[in-house]
């Protein structure tokens, strides 16, 4: 990455600015630390097979993709999704990153969902609950400590 798009990136991450839209995930894992340092905000790491995966996609479907979950990972977190596709291209520079998260959290099955501290440090990990988006955001909320 040449240096002016790395001070274009760093000018953004510390003036606050979402790099990312409501409801959407980020798969760079070191720039989502660094947008939640910057605004203070939980991380949530969520380890799928997002097309393969049926515990993943039912958890999706129920809750990532709902407006209440939405609303409440915009204010609240910096939502990251570190993928394990069968049919989807990733590069390399992408795969490498997952799998060596893979490793540093000892995930084990998909959906593994690891909530952070904008600092990086471990508060919880957990995966698909049943319920529904109102019931997962109350479950993080308790995971981050609110």
């Amino acid at each position: 990455m040449k240096l002016k798009n790395i001070l274009i990136l760093l000018s953004l991450v510390l003036s606050g600015i979402s790099l990312h839209g409501q409801g959407e995930w980020i798969t760079d894992f070191d720039a989502a630390l660094a947008e939640a340092r910057a605004q203070n905000k939980s991380v949530l790491v969520n380890f799928t097979g997002s097309d393969w995966c049926g515990w993943c996609i039912k958890l999706d479907k129920e809750v990532f993709s709902q407006d209440a979950f939405k609303q409440f990972a915009a204010t609240e977190l910096v939502s990251v999704e570190i993928d394990f596709p069968t049919k989807k291209e990733q590069s390399e520079v992408l795969k490498a990153q997952n799998e060596k998260l893979l490793e540093k959290y000892n995930v084990r099955g998909f959906p593994t969902i690891i909530v952070l501290s904008s600092d990086g440090e471990l508060l919880g990990t957990t995966g698909y609950q049943a319920g529904g988006p109102a019931a997962y955001v109350a479950h993080l909320k308790e995971i981050i400590g609110e």
